[in-house]
């Protein structure tokens, strides 16, 4: 039997359009109480703590901080007999972005009017930086319309999206440019190519489901119930592009999202930050 619902869980979760994955939550954590909030090296054992509580194994966080440390996003101290992790520069930078969006009053609608198209090519010697950048682009919106021709709804930014890319880029490796719809030859077709609406429509549904529970928070501690929360709306967040409503349907789910978050959010404010003051204290 207990074979059998852990096959069920792994499946479910294979599927889930919200996956939470260590690395996402670590992000979400340092986002949400360390970038701009908090200025020393936080010991591992409150990291442990916190994700611990998320159902993460203590390998697992030792590793996923290992990663961001290599990554840059990461710097590693010695606390006495402990070790502890303070964001960089790169990484702050990352999170001050990302926040932009998380904290934004309108996360799902266009920057602008009309379309940002990229096309872009990395030799196979960078595939890294090509990842990175694919990883980059699709944060901010972007879904692949044809191989190497990348679009986003409205004005994107970016510069700003790729800010710290930029430099490692070889030159006249990516060409980006605005553009608009012409009569005769509608967007919608070209929407259902570069995104799949009903899996975004799936992921707002799945996000709603779980987080109008009542005991959606039952029995975590708040400092690690305020990290679930952001982690899944960072995953929301990733995979909704800000598509224009007239594409969506009328039933669309974002609004309802959005004002499930920002009440939880809320909710759990006061008693997370008195949680994680007690972790460093």
């Amino acid at each position: 039997m207990t074979g059998s619902v852990t096959a069920t869980a792994r499946a479910a979760a294979e599927t889930s359009v919200l996956t939470r994955k260590p690395r996402q939550l670590l992000l979400a954590f340092f986002g949400e109480y360390v970038c701009d909030r908090y200025f020393e090296p936080l010991r591992t054992s409150v990291l442990l703590t916190v994700l611990e509580g998320a159902g993460v194994a203590a390998p697992a966080v030792r590793t996923n901080l290992d990663r961001m440390v290599a990554s840059g996003l990461l710097e590693r101290h010695r606390l006495g007999r402990e070790i502890g992790f303070e964001l960089t520069p790169h990484g702050n930078e990352v999170l001050r972005e990302a926040s932009g969006r998380v904290n934004g009053p309108a996360p799902f609608e266009p920057l602008g009017e009309g379309w940002t198209l990229v096309t872009f090519t990395i030799p196979e010697n960078l595939r890294d930086l090509r990842h990175r950048l694919r990883a980059a682009l699709t944060w901010s919106g972007f879904g692949a319309v044809r191989d190497g021709l990348w679009i986003a709804p409205g004005r994107v930014d970016l510069a700003a999206a790729l800010g710290a890319l930029i430099p490692d880029l070889p030159p006249a490796s990516v060409i980006a440019f605005s553009a608009t719809e012409l009569d005769g030859f509608p967007m919608a077709d070209a929407v259902r190519m570069a995104w799949d609406v009903e899996r975004i429509r799936e992921a707002h549904h799945e996000f709603i489901a779980h987080w109008e529970r009542e005991d959606a928070a039952a029995d975590l501690a708040p400092v690690t119930a305020r990290t679930l929360l952001v982690a899944d709306w960072l995953a929301l967040l990733r995979a909704d592009p800000r598509l224009p409503r007239q594409y969506m349907g009328d039933d669309w789910p974002a609004d309802r999202s959005f004002e499930l978050f920002t009440r939880r959010h809320r909710e759990f404010a006061f008693p997370a930050v008195r949680d994680f003051a007690a972790l460093i204290g």
